[in-house]
């Protein structure tokens, strides 16, 4: 049987998000093709996954954003900020709809109830409040963790809350009695990410001591661990049918069962701080984020086990005999009913803005008008033919290292547009660059034809940099050489220098957006472990031009790898 020629994991993009560091990012899980970010500029960015651009800005926010999430359908968004405040935005009418206060620290997590008009929002003052959007308030306050509150997620069927937290522990709220019901202890490191079983009495976790455990709903109790990662859970997903977990962690993808617990399949996605995780149709989605870029990457799960042929191994059917969450929303004419209304806690001061002049000062800013009504205003479009299929993203090539995919399309840095970069590249954690020493091929030094030969006058060639480097291979003078093969020689050296070019210019912008920020330390410290001293002797030439930036400090960051820098092929 032929091996398959395409990649079954690949990065899919990689741009710059916000103009200054990136907090936190979600999917769409309901189409995994739909992305929003929140960061330290105090923005909320929405995208297209796959797409450059970024479709609408929402700002308003007065402190740096640290939570978002979309709504069951995609149509709104929340935002949590470090204040504590949470602003709900309506995509389709590009308006805020809610600002909502109460928390006393960062909000850390979000989620809306899967019927009702409500959300849940986790903060780092270790408390849950559950928020009713209609009447603008808070209905209930859940108190019972020791530390801040990583993960909320609702129940399918609309009944309970579940919240992870640093302290260690899973607790299960009831919406209904507005108290605790029960608290899950078993792990041994902060829990990160929590996920109901689409459909089973079935709660899984994800934790920073590296395993993801298993709970029955029923009897409460942990009926399953995986084994150790090497590294900490950051996030869980249920395949829609239920038939397995993935679990990302910095360097892998793994896919899980349980009841007995055994791992199916393994794969290398290097993606770093992987934030989200979504199922859109046979792929895989993932994002994650480094300072100011965020990258997406994708899976195809017909090539994953125990979903597709490679490797293959047996499913056992679940014979459980679990009690299932009621798959279908309950016959009511309003969603009152869905959730009893717990007895009325104290209102808290401020946690209604009655003041209009907040929602003013929020802006939805509309970046690219097709793109947006194209996703999020279908609805105002005449229903005469079915909806459009979105086609699974394209695999590029097992083998393909061409200098074409090496290369980034990178435009001017602006907070709120991105620059995708090829999926055949090679790129860690965010930090993408080609190695300084690729080259095209030079053949041994020959005695070069006079047309061929380059121009370069002491006064403006660069120390120790040898320009045939960059040129095509010289050919003898007795071949004839046609103007095809002439132009293609001569690319090969274009590509090899655009690409160089391409890489520094990306490298540059990431410093950049770190020191636009203020921040001159830790953008000298990011250039310094990018580990390329071209960028090193740009920074050099800025300090240069302006004096008054050197202190102890800087000097002490530069001074160890201005020696490198002279040895190297850089200008003095």
């Amino acid at each position: 049987m032929t091996a398959p020629t395409t990649k079954r994991a690949w990065k899919l993009q990689e741009f710059v998000a916000h103009g200054a560091n990136v907090n936190c990012l979600a999917l769409g899980h309901k189409t995994g093709r739909v992305m929003v970010t929140g960061g330290d500029d105090r923005k909320v960015n929405l995208w297209t996954v796959g797409k450059p651009n970024c479709i609408m800005s929402l700002s308003g926010h007065t402190s740096p954003v640290e939570a978002v999430r979309f709504g069951n359908a995609e149509e709104m968004v929340v935002a949590g900020s470090m204040s504590g405040a949470l602003k709900l935005w309506d995509l389709e009418q590009a308006k805020i709809i809610r600002t909502l206060t109460g928390h006393k620290a960062n909000i850390r997590c979000l989620d809306f109830h899967p019927y009702g008009d409500f959300v849940a929002s986790g903060s780092l003052d270790t408390n849950v409040k559950l928020w009713d959007i209609r009447r603008k308030g808070c209905i209930f306050t859940y108190k019972g963790h020791s530390n801040g509150v990583n993960c909320l997620r609702f129940s399918p069927d609309g009944r309970w809350v579940a919240s992870a937290s640093e302290d260690m522990t899973v607790k299960i709220w009831d919406l209904a009695a507005g108290k605790l019901l029960v608290d899950l202890k078993q792990h041994s490191g902060a829990v990160n990410s929590i996920e109901f079983h689409p459909s089973e009495y079935l709660l899984a976790s994800g934790s920073s001591d590296r395993s993801i455990r298993f709970w029955e709903l029923e009897k409460f109790q942990c009926v399953d661990c995986t084994d150790y990662d090497n590294n900490a859970i950051r996030s869980v997903v249920f395949h829609p049918d239920g038939a397995c977990i993935f679990g990302g962690s910095t360097e892998l993808l793994k896919v899980y069962g349980w009841e007995p617990s055994r791992c199916f399949d393994s794969v290398n996605m290097s993606w770093g701080k992987v934030a989200d995780m979504a199922i859109a149709q046979t792929q895989l989605i993932g994002a994650s984020i480094n300072q100011t870029t965020v990258s997406t990457f994708v899976l195809d799960l017909t090539r994953v086990a125990p979903l597709g042929q490679v490797p293959s191994t047996p499913l056992p059917l679940s014979s459980s005999g679990r009690k299932n969450f009621t798959p279908d929303r309950p016959s009511t004419t309003s969603t009152k009913q869905q959730i009893p209304k717990p007895a009325e806690e104290p209102e808290e001061p401020g946690s209604i803005l009655d003041d209009a002049t907040e929602d003013n000062s929020s802006v939805a800013d509309v970046k690219d008008l097709k793109e947006y009504e194209e996703v999020f205003k279908p609805n105002h479009k005449l229903a005469l033919s079915p909806p459009r299929k979105m086609d699974p993203f394209p695999a590029p090539k097992e083998d393909d290292v061409s200098v074409a995919n090496q290369m980034k399309s990178l435009a001017p840095f602006q907070p709120a547009v991105g620059s995708t970069k090829p999926s055949g590249s090679e790129t860690y954690r965010g930090e993408s660059r080609i190695p300084p020493q690729y080259r095209a091929p030079s053949l041994p030094p020959q005695q070069p034809a006079a047309p061929h030969q380059s121009y370069q006058t002491p006064s403006n060639k660069p120390a120790g940099l040898d320009p045939a480097d960059f040129m095509p291979p010289q050919q003898p003078s007795t071949m004839a050489i046609g103007d095809y093969d002439a132009l293609g020689q001569m690319s090969k050296g274009h590509n090899s220098m655009s690409a160089l070019l391409a890489a520094r210019n990306k490298n540059l912008q990431i410093v950049r957006a770190m020191w636009s920020s203020g921040n001159v330390r830790t953008a000298l410290e990011s250039a310094i472990q990018m580990q390329d001293n071209s960028v090193i002797v740009d920074v050099l030439n800025v300090l240069n031009d302006k004096p008054h930036l050197w202190s102890l400090d800087v000097a002490a960051l530069v001074l160890p790898h201005i020696n490198s820098c002279m040895s190297s092929k850089h200008e003095r």
